[in-house]
């Protein structure tokens, strides 16, 4: 199949997820918020709304498809690898990507364990940005003694 064929397919079925992230990127673009592309994904940062959301959430950046939110350009650059691993995830997940992250991490709660560094989904993009960087997770180095 044409590169041409696949690549749009990638980008409709995750275009649930991407309309999502284009709700939210408008409402920071409101806010002064800037925008730019990046190897396919609308990566969205700055502006009143995202430092207040990034001060009370914790969150640096959030990935709805091919749309990154962060709450500033630097962040997105830091954190580039791990958040375009969720671009690739939705593109493979499709429209179920957020009901799947949402239950994945709801089931790590259930079992006792950490909804964020447990969970499935946010372990692959760490295990991107270590093999990007050429580095070990820290899970594996403080886990691996």
């Amino acid at each position: 199949m044409p590169k041409f064929i696949v690549d749009c397919l990638r980008y409709l079925w995750a275009a649930p997820n991407t309309v999502l992230g284009l709700l939210f990127a408008s409402l920071l673009m409101l806010t002064g918020a800037r925008m730019r592309q990046v190897a396919g994904v609308l990566e969205v940062s700055g502006g009143w709304l995202a430092s207040r959301l990034a001060r009370y959430s914790g969150f640096a950046a959030i990935t709805f498809g091919h749309v990154v939110l962060g709450y500033s350009a630097h962040a997105l650059q830091q954190l580039r690898v791990h958040e375009h691993t969720h671009v690739r995830q939705a593109e493979c997940w499709g429209l179920f990507f957020i009901p799947a992250y949402l239950l994945a991490g709801l089931w790590q709660l259930l079992r006792g364990r950490h909804v964020y560094h447990d969970h499935p989904f946010e372990k692959a993009a760490v295990a991107a940005e270590c093999r990007h960087f050429k580095r070990l997770p820290q899970a594996v180095i403080t886990n691996g003694q």
